[in-house]
């Protein structure tokens, strides 16, 4: 669920911010006051292209930020802890920012995130039905989800079983035209695969070996230079006379018959005491150093060579001796099949008809659940249109075959009649914008409590309609906030009269540019606004006495 929504500087909205809550949120005013900016905003933030002309005019970039609430929403914080995104107990924090100069920056729960995580996010949170997203419903591709979001657990556990079992053949099919497509130059292959093996296996590199050799390298070229600094170190810390730790110790012993006529001297003693064992530490660590520096000429000659080879197998079989190994493994394992091609060919053809006959199998099982349960979809469906004032309405949910794919093998497409005596025909052939809206609505309805977004935005879902009609849309809307957080942009009076929090976009000219606020409205403001979409610009004693019965519920038809 959306908490809140700031904005600053995106087109005509210097700086907004709302606190939103369950239910039915209306957003009200006048046209072109800038309603529909704020889901412009809600979309930029989650995941929709950034338009550098959504800037506002002077300003060096617009910001938008949401705060969503996944308390309820398990599967969701399941999901963000998988993608390793940061919750605020179960709070999301999402950032988007957008520059005049043409780039944008994201950021989900603080840290830098790419515009594809906010749109996989942004599915998972949000449902948007726009003045122009009718155009989804106008699809056939995205019937089939629909039908199986209202099935509900039953389909979705098909589902993943069938994503499993089609990766499973996917893998068998890829593994067979591999080896058919190895065999027609097979000889040639099994030289090749034979060379790279025994190429690599003759060095038997080890991971990090090529680091610790050039750091030896460098030990042995430099063993001269290295082997007089520690001798000549070593001189003149302990074997020349006047060294540091003959000095030292000297001082020390002197300190030690002070302290023996001055206790104060104990704390300075004990400072010269650890120094002079750091130092006979150190010299004695020195003296091991200086006897291992090797100077052997042939040593020296191997760890040239090793490199040597280290790095031809880099060149040849990748970037370091872990990617070289794994060319060796998938080599030999290449070789083995190769040269057992017969029978492994064999081997392989039955495994894709064991995975392709497995994923016919669930994907009938899905086909039957679906074919049984279309029918009640329609039904349901159907029912909302005749509550929708389309009281003649013919909906139906036609299931046909397909080749079997992730969503199984079926493809679903919509077919609506909105008048008596005609057929049903495919919906996106016939179905005017407002029977669409109309429709996208009872589908909602009809879903409402299944599996599904948390949030459903309408952006002016009333187009087209009013009266009895317009009321009638105003129910259902309040029936799905029962089930979702639901936020409607809207011009008819019915439908804000139900809503449970009401904001009005209003806008205003200061300094000679215009501004756009938005408002929450106390309940005398809400009559005034509501007085304003009934009568007009002169707002009438007559018209605030119907909006008081309409919010009071006992009207919701206009005179």
């Amino acid at each position: 669920m959306i908490v809140e929504l700031s904005v600053e500087n995106l087109a005509i909205i210097e700086k907004a911010q709302i606190s939103l809550g369950p239910g039915l949120t209306v957003l009200t005013g006048e046209t072109g006051a800038g309603k529909s900016l704020l889901i412009d905003a809600l979309e930029l933030a989650l995941g929709e292209r950034a338009d550098t002309e959504l800037v506002r005019d002077g300003s060096p970039r617009a910001n938008v930020s949401v705060v969503i609430d996944l308390s309820d929403q398990k599967e969701l914080v399941k999901r963000c802890e998988e993608e390793g995104l940061t919750l605020e107990d179960t709070s999301l924090f999402i950032q988007r920012e957008v520059y005049a100069e043409g780039r944008s920056q994201s950021r989900i729960g603080g840290k830098m995130a790419p515009v594809s995580a906010l749109k996989q996010i942004g599915a998972l949170l949000v449902d948007m039905h726009g003045q122009h997203a009718h155009q989804i419903l106008l699809d056939p591709e995205r019937h089939l989800s629909y039908l199986d979001s209202w099935i509900g657990q039953p389909a979705v556990e098909l589902l993943a079983q069938i994503a499993a079992a089609y990766a499973t053949t996917e893998e068998a099919r890829r593994k067979l035209a591999i080896l058919q497509s190895s065999m027609r130059d097979r000889e040639h292959r099994l030289d090749l695969l034979r060379f790279q093996v025994n190429e690599i296996e003759a060095v038997t590199p080890v991971v990090g070996e090529l680091e610790e050799l050039e750091s030896q390298l460098s030990r042995l070229r430099n063993s001269e230079k290295l082997s007089q600094a520690a001798l000549a170190a070593l001189q003149d810390l302990q074997e020349r006379e006047g060294s540091a730790i003959e000095s030292l110790g000297a001082a020390v012993k002197s300190l030690e018959e002070s302290a023996r006529l001055d206790s104060t001297v104990e704390p300075v003693l004990e400072l010269l005491r650890a120094a002079f064992y750091s130092l006979d530490e150190g010299v004695r660590s020195l003296g091991a150093y200086a006897e291992k520096i090797e100077s052997d000429p042939f040593i020296l000659e191997e760890a040239a060579a090793r490199i040597d080879s280290l790095k031809r197998l880099r060149k040849k079989y990748g970037e370091d001796e872990t990617s070289v190994l794994a060319y060796l493994a998938k080599a030999k394992d290449e070789l083995v099949t190769l040269e057992d091609s017969e029978s492994s060919e064999a081997s392989l053809a039955e495994a894709v008809r064991g995975t392709e006959a497995a994923l016919l199998n669930l994907c009938a099982d899905l086909s039957l659940l679906r074919h049984e349960r279309a029918d009640d979809f329609a039904s349901l469906v159907e029912q909302e249109l005749h509550d929708l004032a389309l009281e003649r309405a013919v909906f139906q949910a036609r299931v046909a075959s397909k080749q079997p794919a992730l969503d199984g093998a079926d493809k679903v497409e919509f077919f609506l009649s909105a008048n008596p005596g005609e057929q049903p025909r495919p919906l996106a052939k016939i179905a005017s914008g407002g029977e669409i809206s109309r429709v996208m609505l009872a589908i909602k309805t009809a879903l409402a409590g299944k599996a599904g977004v948390p949030t459903l935005i309408f952006d002016e879902v009333d187009a087209g309609l009013g009266g009895r009609v317009a009321a009638i849309v105003a129910k259902k809307l309040e029936e799905l906030a029962q089930h979702y957080q639901v936020l409607v942009i809207s011009h008819l009076p019915q439908i804000a009269s139900r809503a449970t929090t009401h904001f009005r976009i209003e806008k205003s000219e200061t300094d000679g540019r215009v501004t756009t606020k938005v408002r929450l409205l106390k309940p005398k403001e809400r009559v005034e606004e509501i007085a304003r979409m009934i009568a007009g610009e002169e707002v009438t004693d007559s018209a605030r006495t119907h909006a008081r019965q309409m919010l009071a519920g006992t009207s919701t038809t206009l005179a």
